[in-house]
């Protein structure tokens, strides 16, 4: 705990980026001591001095840890307003997050706000298109508008990503159950933004893009 109190107390985008290195540290020992351990295929799509709205599917809880310390470089995560009244995972869950409350219209206007912040400091703004996680037999849910919209506001490329095995390994019941199982996180080549791409043409060029490689590689 002790690191992580340390980076609370700095100033952005330094906070964030000390906050994933010691996540990243943290969860590569944890992670593998559970019998989770995540491979990690594409890094070298994330080019260097480029930051990306970084898209991933989600099925379980543990999508949120396995992802960001993925992410090469500082991040942070869209996530629930409520969960940061934890105590003491609050704070971690926080730091790394724009949170927001999706019953709040204000909320949601201040979070893409803030989305944009991070974008303007450097760092990737990871974001589940889903919305929430995926409880249907299909392999992804409709793609909400939101990340798109961010996309054409800010002109960042988007950079879909796929996490395999999080369903297995943490089902929605029974409630605090873990299964151990390798995981696999893969980052697939970015989508550039055009003025002529529109929020509903990259929603669908992008859940096609990842649907289909969701398929091929689920397994």
């Amino acid at each position: 705990m002790i690191p992580f109190i340390i980076a609370y107390y700095q100033a952005e985008p330094k906070r964030t980026r000390h906050f994933i290195f010691i996540s990243r540290l943290w969860m590569g020992i944890y992670m593998p001591m559970i019998g989770c351990p995540v491979s990690i295929k594409g890094k070298e799509n994330f080019a260097k001095g480029e930051n990306y709205i970084v898209l991933c599917n989600h099925n379980a809880f543990i999508d949120v840890p396995v992802s960001s310390p993925g992410i090469p470089g500082g991040n942070k995560t869209i996530a629930k307003k409520e969960l940061a009244k934890t105590p003491v995972f609050g704070m971690l869950y926080a730091m790394g997050s724009v949170l927001v409350d999706r019953n709040s219209e204000a909320s949601r206007r201040e979070s893409f706000i803030s989305m944009k912040n991070v974008l303007a400091m450097g760092l990737h703004m990871c974001i589940y298109p889903e919305g929430t996680r995926n409880r249907s037999a299909q392999p992804l849910k409709s793609f909400h508008d939101g990340a798109f919209r961010l996309a054409i506001a800010t002109q960042k490329p988007i950079l879909p990503s796929l996490i395999f095995g999080s369903r297995i390994v943490m089902p929605e019941k029974p409630k605090f159950y873990l299964w151990p199982k390798k995981m696999r996180l893969h980052f697939l080549p970015p989508v550039k933004v055009t003025d002529k791409d529109t929020v509903e043409s990259l929603k669908e060029n992008l859940f096609m893009i990842m649907s289909k490689y969701y398929a091929e590689n689920n397994g």
